[in-house]
Parts: structure tokens; C-alpha cells; sequence
């Protein structure tokens, strides 16, 4: 490899991208477990997913000069050491959001016990993907609380309601928040103990958030008391080795793949390439995805219909149920799914 030439690591599970940056750089693609300090000593950036802990342990030495996540969430960097090291980092915001979106109301649509117009959905985050649970909900005349104290603060309370209320009102809740472990608006652990004791209507619970938004013990206690009744998990704590009590227990149990679109696995290696193109001042480079998921863009309506046809959450969660111990391989060899096409935006 030339000395000035530009040299990038990519986690190889990322799809679409493999082939795509060689032109401009010399690319190694490893597997996560392979992302070491000795593997990005001499790399001017690298790609990742949220299994590479990018921090002090990995970058100290290294002339790593940037760090693009292709997820949502940046928890998995240290971006107070990056800070201080001038390490650029970008991630993918709202790539998955349709998806999520889809995960979500689809496995409200497996579950529910009456029409979906009959049911309170409550939306605890509402961000990139909670927009979107919101907007297809009142598509479907559900009846919608938000929790958003950032968003409350900002512009008003007048649409924002508080977890208290959302605990005794919602048939379902779910999170959408960032995994926070400070400050006023902390998000670890905030469906714990004390919120379950507040639910009134036995509610479909759903963490397509963080693992750690929710506190496993306690969730498993509200399934066993009847407190929730359903729970929908795709994000573990303690990933990948994941409570094998909690995955019996949850009515529909993910290997953390509601994200996991063709669409949105387009957009994320889109950003990650946009950001690599924009910070090293490459030419425009485009992802490699089949022809039939280039278009990304978000249905503004769905249907229960679309939904059901478009995911069906109960093969997954026995793939899951049948193969606990896979959780990470079902994950990185997941199949990706097409997003609900009704009533695109332009």
C-alpha cells in the first residue's frame, strides 16, 4: 500500500458498500471481532456498526482521523475522547426509521386483540423514528400520546403528555429514545420497576430502542404479574447474550433486527459513503444496492395490510426462540425485508 494513499477499515457485514470506496483508498473489510487497535493503527478512518467500541482502548496511536457509524445511535463511541482527539464522527440518523416504524405497528397488528382504530398507542421519543410511528398511527386513526421532554421543552407542551400518563392510558408503548445514563432526560432504565407499577391496561410493551431502556428483571416481572401484557423485544441488554427467561416470555422476541430493511441498509452505507466523500473530499459515491430498493423513499401511509404482508414478526421470534445462542450470526445473516410501499412521498 502507497504511504499516501488513503486507507479505510469497513466492517465487512455492511452491506452494500464492499467494492465501492476502492477506487479511492486501500480498503480492508473485517469482521467486528476483528476491528482491533492493531488493525486501524495505521487507517485514516473507520466504518462501523454498533459492535466496535470505538474509544480510547481502539483509536489511542492510531491515525484514525475519523469514525462513521452506519446506525443511528452513537453509543458505542466514546465522542468526548473523539472530541478531544479531533476524531470527526458521523453517523446515520434516520436511516432505519421506516423500518422500525414497520416492526413496530406490525407486531401491534400480530398482537392486538381488537381494530387497530380502538387502541392508544403511546410514543415515548419522538425522534427520526418515532415521526414516523406517529404519522402512519393517526394513518390508521389510532389514538396517539407523545413523550418527549427535550422536544416538550423546546416547543410547547401543548402536544407532549408524560410517562405517567402514557403508563395508565396506552394499550401500547413504545420507546424511541437514545440510551442516556445522565442529566433530567436519562433514559436508562426508565421503564423500570416503578413505571411498570403505574400501567393500568395491561399494554403491549415495546423496546426497538436500546437494550438498556428497559430493565430486563422488571420486564419479565410485569409479563409474569399480567402488569404488561405483551412485550415485543429487539433490543437485549447484555447483547448478544440475551435472558432466555424474557425471550420465553415476549410475545414477539427480535434479534435487534427491526431496523433491518433493504431500504434503510441502503441509506445507512448512502450516509457512511456521503460522509466519507465529504470529509476526505472524494468524488460522490453511490451504494451498491440492487435496483429494486434504490428508491428510499417513506411511505407516508400504511395499511394493516401492507403491514402484515410486509413482516411477519412471529418467524423471526421463533428463529430466535429455536437458536438463543445465534443471536448474533441470525443478526449479521439477517434477511432484509422490503418497507411498506403505500402512499409514498415523493
Amino acid at each position: 500500500m502507497a504511504d499516501n494513499r488513503l486507507k479505510l477499515v469497513i466492517e465487512r457485514n455492511i452491506p452494500f458498500i464492499a467494492g465501492v470506496a476502492d477506487v479511492y483508498a486501500d480498503v480492508e473489510y473485517l469482521a467486528a471481532d476483528a476491528i482491533t487497535r492493531e488493525a486501524v493503527a495505521d487507517a485514516d478512518a473507520i466504518v462501523v456498526r454498533t459492535r466496535t467500541r470505538c474509544g480510547r482502548d481502539l483509536l489511542e496511536g492510531s491515525r484514525v482521523r475519523m469514525v462513521v457509524t452506519a446506525t443511528i445511535g452513537t453509543d458505542h463511541i466514546d465522542m468526548e475522547y473523539c472530541r478531544t482527539k479531533g476524531i470527526e464522527v458521523r453517523n446515520a440518523p434516520g436511516c432505519n426509521a421506516p423500518a422500525v416504524a414497520q416492526y413496530v405497528l406490525a407486531s401491534v397488528a400480530t398482537l392486538m386483540n381488537r381494530p387497530i382504530e380502538q387502541h392508544t398507542i403511546g410514543i415515548v421519543g419522538v425522534g427520526h423514528v418515532g415521526k414516523i410511528v406517529e404519522r402512519w398511527a393517526r394513518a390508521l386513526d389510532m389514538r396517539v400520546l407523545l413523550c418527549d421532554p427535550p422536544r416538550a421543552r423546546e416547543e410547547g407542551p401543548v402536544a407532549f403528555t408524560d410517562l405517567d400518563t402514557i403508563a395508565r392510558e396506552a394499550d401500547i408503548i413504545t420507546f424511541h429514545t437514545p440510551l442516556t445514563t445522565d442529566g433530567e432526560d436519562a433514559t436508562f432504565h426508565m421503564a423500570d420497576k416503578a413505571f411498570f407499577g403505574k400501567l393500568r391496561r395491561a399494554p403491549i410493551v415495546i423496546n426497538a430502542a436500546r437494550g438498556g431502556v428497559a430493565d430486563t428483571d422488571a420486564l419479565t416481572e410485569a409479563i409474569r404479574a399480567g402488569i404488561a401484557g405483551h412485550a415485543v423485544v429487539d433490543c437485549w441488554e447484555n447483547e448478544p447474550d440475551i435472558s432466555t427467561e424474557l425471550l420465553e416470555l415476549a410475545s414477539v422476541a427480535t434479534p435487534h433486527i427491526a431496523g433491518y430493511s433493504l431500504q434503510g441498509k441502503v441509506r445507512a452505507s448512502q450516509m457512511a459513503l456521503d460522509a466519507l466523500s465529504d470529509f476526505f473530499g472524494l468524488p460522490g459515491m453511490k451504494a451498491d444496492a440492487p435496483e429494486e430498493c434504490r428508491s428510499t423513499a417513506v411511505a407516508k401511509t400504511v395499511t394493516v395490510q401492507a403491514l402484515e404482508q410486509s413482516y411477519l414478526p412471529m418467524d423471526d421470534t421463533q428463529t430466535l426462540r429455536n437458536n438463543p445462542k445465534d443471536f448474533e450470526a441470525l443478526r449479521n445473516n439477517y434477511d432484509y425485508r422490503q418497507e411498506p410501499q403505500t402512499g409514498k412521498i415523493d
